[in-house]
This record gives structure tokens, C-alpha cells and sequence, in this order.
């Protein structure tokens, strides 16, 4: 695999750059958050579940882009563990819903605090110019996401 060098700053830099710079960035900080020995999926699943509540499997599936049937796996694994639980739910009693437990909840809450400070580290290694501008960049690009998330 070969390696791009990059010129940092650059109003040139292109979206390809960009992208290089930003799997380093979220690679270095997922591999930082180590509580639970989770996988890439599961942190996810336990994430999505902690942030947006409980959910139906065929809703998870979805959003975290797999089958049913892996999502299936990976939610009686997780509740193997103790990380998540089905209910029913109330809305519509044939219905189940996958919820973290506080167990669930406590490890995605110390695996952010350990992806919160990896990032950290990361940025306080760099000028204090480029520190700002990075504090500015990545709060921007997340109300640009929630944006074009929020159209219809």
C-alpha cells in the first residue's frame, strides 16, 4: 500500500487528501477506545442504540448497513454480554426492541471518553493556529451532516 504525503494547509489539498486525513483521524481514534473488546459493529450498534434509544432489529440492520441476520448475531452476542436487551414494544405488542442496558450505556460512555481523549492528544500536538482551526472545521462539518441528514 503506498503512502500520499500531504500538503497540510493547503487550500489546494483535494477531497482525496481529505479523505486519507480523515480515515487516519477516526481509524486512530476507534482503535483508541478499547473498554468492552468490542468490534468495530458492535461499538457502532451500542453507539447507535445509546444515542438514538431502542429500536427494532430490522431499524438497526439498516442503519448500521448490514443483513438482518448478521445484525441478529451480533445483538444476541451483545446481549450475551449484557450490553443490550430485547422489550417489547409498547407502541405495537407483536413488536421487539433492542435497548443498551446501563451496562451497555457505561461502556459506550467510557469508550467516547477514550475516543475523546485520543483526539485530543492528537490535536494538542499541533500549533495552536491549526488547533483552532480544527476546532472550528470539525463542529462546522457535523452541523453540515445533522443538516443534510435533517432533509426531507
Amino acid at each position: 500500500m503506498h503512502k500520499r504525503v500531504m500538503d497540510t494547509g493547503s487550500p489546494e489539498t483535494s477531497g482525496e487528501d481529505l479523505i486519507i486525513a480523515v480515515e487516519q483521524m477516526v481509524r486512530y481514534v476507534r482503535q483508541s477506545a478499547t473498554t468492552g473488546g468490542l468490534s468495530t459493529a458492535a461499538s457502532s450498534a451500542l453507539g447507535r442504540l445509546s444515542r438514538e434509544g431502542p429500536q427494532r432489529l430490522t431499524e438497526l440492520a439498516r442503519a448500521e448497513n448490514v443483513s438482518q441476520p448478521n445484525m441478529t448475531q451480533l445483538v444476541t452476542r451483545m446481549e450475551r454480554a449484557g450490553l443490550v436487551r430485547r422489550v417489547a414494544d409498547r407502541t405495537d405488542g407483536r413488536g421487539v426492541l433492542v435497548e443498551a442496558t446501563e451496562t451497555g450505556l457505561e461502556v459506550f460512555r467510557q469508550r467516547r471518553a477514550e475516543r475523546a481523549e485520543a483526539l485530543e492528544r492528537l490535536i494538542a500536538q499541533l500549533p495552536e493556529p491549526e488547533q483552532r482551526a480544527v476546532r472550528t472545521a470539525l463542529p462546522a462539518l457535523a452541523r453540515v451532516i445533522r443538516k443534510h441528514r435533517e432533509r426531507p
